[in-house]
């Protein structure tokens, strides 16, 4: 019987480990989940918005020319060492690629999705998504769960909740939130789900580390 002694999940992904902890119940999170979908499909027809996955730069460089574009365009994934995903308005996201690009990134890639999640254009989602987490029952978890915009693990419900409605506005920041998972411990990451995408960027976070894939609680 598996069971863990630290969880994390990227972006949705928190969800899952929030229940695998016993925090949220099934049922109570398949309907978190649906809220959160329908209020950022909501947030994304109120403005033009995109992502780009930049690589081959440092996390400062990124940031640093986000901040220097006229628009909203921020870090939103720091997925590992020299691969950072911003989000924001399309026209400055697009400038921001071209300035990254001149900047020495390997890679400057938009994405193919809806609109500009883990960023201030998804303020119009966070009462709704806010009120959706207020009115559900969260217990406290079986073991401290590593959110993404504070990088650290907590077992205290009020700050898992707040933590998770400021995520929809807040950067995914799961390379510090693995460094800190690290640090507290851990030496083995088990990624359930259906892929291999958390594998990967563990390892190009720190390569001493074991990963693998399972099922967690079977």
């Amino acid at each position: 019987d598996l069971q863990p002694f630290l969880v994390a999940g990227h972006s949705l992904g928190e969800l899952s480990a929030l229940t695998a902890v016993g925090t949220l119940s099934f049922e109570d999170g398949l309907k978190i989940v649906s809220k959160r979908a329908l209020a950022m499909q909501a947030a994304c027809e109120h403005q033009s918005s995109t992502m780009a996955a930049i690589l081959g730069l440092d996390d400062a460089v990124v940031e640093d020319v986000c901040k220097s574009i006229d628009g909203v365009v921020v870090a939103a994934n720091y997925n590992c060492p020299g691969q950072l995903v911003i989000s924001g308005a399309t026209k400055a996201v697009e400038e921001a690629c071209e300035a990254l690009k001149e900047k020495g990134a390997k890679r400057a890639l938009m994405l193919p999705v809806g609109g500009a999640f883990h960023s201030p254009l998804m303020e119009p989602a966070r009462e709704e998504l806010a009120a959706a987490i207020e009115a559900t029952e969260f217990e406290a978890p079986s073991c401290p769960v590593y959110q993404n915009v504070t990088t650290l693990g907590t077992t205290a419900v009020d700050e898992i909740k707040t933590n998770l409605i400021y995520q929809l506005t807040g950067p995914v920041k799961w390379t510090q939130s693995v460094q800190n998972m690290i640090a507290d411990g851990a030496t083995e990451f088990i990624e359930v789900g259906p892929g291999r995408a958390l594998q990967g960027m563990i390892k190009k976070i720190n390569r001493e580390v074991n990963v693998s894939a399972g099922v967690v609680g079977e």
